[in-house]
């Protein structure tokens, strides 16, 4: 099944099941370095392999980047 969601106010798809770290990882981010919110609350990184992607879910996700 096709999921239809929004990200950073944008329409995206994910094919179910899908775990968050899954749907991270395929759009080009590595799990470790980002903070996500999943419909208005904040996942726990240590909760990206269990927690599972639902048609209509709103994602912010936001790439933590080091700098100086």
């Amino acid at each position: 099944m096709i999921a239809t969601l929004t990200v950073n106010g944008l329409k995206a798809e994910a094919s179910l099941p899908c775990s968050l770290e899954e749907f991270i990882r395929n759009r080009g981010l590595r799990p470790g370095p980002v903070v996500v919110e999943l419909n208005g609350s904040a996942i726990s990184p240590s909760e990206f392999s269990s927690r599972e992607i639902q048609n209509c879910d709103h994602l912010e996700i936001v790439n933590i980047v080091a700098g100086g």
